[in-house]
């Protein structure tokens, strides 16, 4: 159930940074839904084994690097969903500091309704 959460917020939150012009651009809804399933799928294939081969550099920049991996994660998407775009390698960067946001707050929501 709370990775349906997580799916939904996430798409939440692309349509409105599509919306407010933040350098990601949605064709249509549809769009942004295929764009966060896609999302949701390079996260849990690719994202740990980038996380894997650039844990030297996470270690060196205290986990900063991070966020590096997730706006590529985030460019990766842009690259494979036809109608879902993000302009660069900055936008990209703030949308997934954007996006690790409401993940964190929905997970911690999450967690304080299951006690």
């Amino acid at each position: 159930m709370r990775r349906l959460w997580l799916w939904f917020f996430t798409a939440v939150t692309l349509f409105v940074m599509a919306h407010l012009h933040m350098g990601i651009e949605a064709t249509s809804l549809g769009r942004v839904i295929v764009a966060s399933i896609v999302l949701g799928l390079v996260n849990l294939v690719v994202r740990p084994i980038v996380k894997l081969l650039t844990l030297p550099l996470t270690l060196i920049t205290l986990g900063l690097f991070g966020w590096v991996v997730n706006a590529l994660m985030l460019w990766l998407v842009s690259a494979l969903v036809p109608g879902f775009r993000v302009a660069g390698f900055v936008p990209a960067l703030e949308a997934s500091v954007i996006l690790g946001i409401v993940s964190g707050v929905v997970n911690w929501v999450i967690r304080r309704r299951s006690r």
